[in-house]
């Protein structure tokens, strides 16, 4: 990733901070079954639900990325989205954003496939596709706590995500795919594409969610300094050609606004997003 691209994310990450703590998002720290340095890790969540005991139709939303793993200051703040949050909460939907090893207020090293000084995401295929199964093992130690909870309906979940969050989300429900009624992905993908093999890494990060037997919700935006927009929709056709189904929306972002940043301008996207969720399965498939 650029220098640029790095501080961009950093800028976003403290304005997307600032926001989350002037909004009801709570945190809550969770004991897992992932065993690091001989200790068990705990997870954190940030929870944000509307009044009333529930159970709630919920989503579960990923987080990005920080560009880099070298500088603590950038990894080890919360994310989320009060964007996110406020849309669904006013529509009946708890949001979940987990928040994976290392980041945040959880155990563990934040470790999703860097370059040996950690300056930057690695460009080696095997090393950055190895990044995503540890993503997945954090979502797996977190999911059978989240359906557990008495204020979720584990047959009403969606899945959703940011950048790495989105891509992050799509390969889970492949992998799950009897777990969630829909997912939502803004601005996926997990290798920049300035990386020489962030084809390779992304087609075949997004491919792994083509056994997701329902619709998906792709929402990109112009002029992203990660991923142009016919970098995302050729994975978009790779996720198609492998047997995924799902629509694929791009938006222009107000005045000279990165396109990778849509999710904070929710003008954009909340009438598709208000259809998608309106064509939702009623529950997800009993497992």
């Amino acid at each position: 990733m650029s220098e640029t691209g790095i501080k961009a994310l950093a800028c976003i990450a403290l304005a997307v901070a600032g926001a989350a703590a002037a909004s009801e998002i709570t945190s809550e720290l969770v004991t897992t079954s992932l065993i690091e340095d001989g200790k068990p890790v705990r997870l954190e969540l940030l929870v944000s639900k509307p009044g009333g005991a529930g159970p709630f139709p919920t989503v579960v939303f990923n987080h990005g990325s920080t560009g880099r793993g070298n500088n603590p200051e950038l990894f080890r703040r919360s994310q989320s989205s009060p964007e996110i949050a406020a849309y669904f909460v006013e529509r009946g939907w708890m949001v979940i954003f987990p928040q994976r090893r290392g980041r945040g207020a959880s155990d563990g090293r934040y470790d999703e496939g860097f370059e040996p000084d950690r300056s930057r995401y690695t460009c080696h295929t095997n090393v950055s596709l190895a990044g995503v199964d540890r993503a997945i093992e954090d979502l797996d130690a977190v999911m059978s706590h989240i359906k557990a909870r008495p204020d979720v309906r584990p047959d009403r979940m969606l899945i959703a995500g940011q950048s790495r969050g989105g891509i992050l989300a799509i390969a889970y429900a492949g992998e799950r795919p009897g777990s969630f009624i829909g997912v939502v992905i803004f601005v996926g993908g997990w290798s920049g594409e300035a990386c020489m093999n962030a084809t390779r890494i992304n087609s075949s990060a997004f491919r792994r969610g083509a056994k997701f037997p329902h619709p998906t919700l792709w929402l990109y935006g112009e002029q992203d300094f990660l991923y142009s927009l016919d970098h995302s929709k050729s994975n978009f056709e790779a996720f198609r050609a492998a047997g995924g189904k799902g629509q694929f929306h791009s938006y222009a972002a107000p005045g000279q606004a990165p396109g990778h940043f849509i999710i904070g301008h929710p003008a954009l996207w909340s009438g598709d997003l208000t259809k998608y969720l309106e064509a939702l399965p009623v529950r997800a498939a009993a497992k």
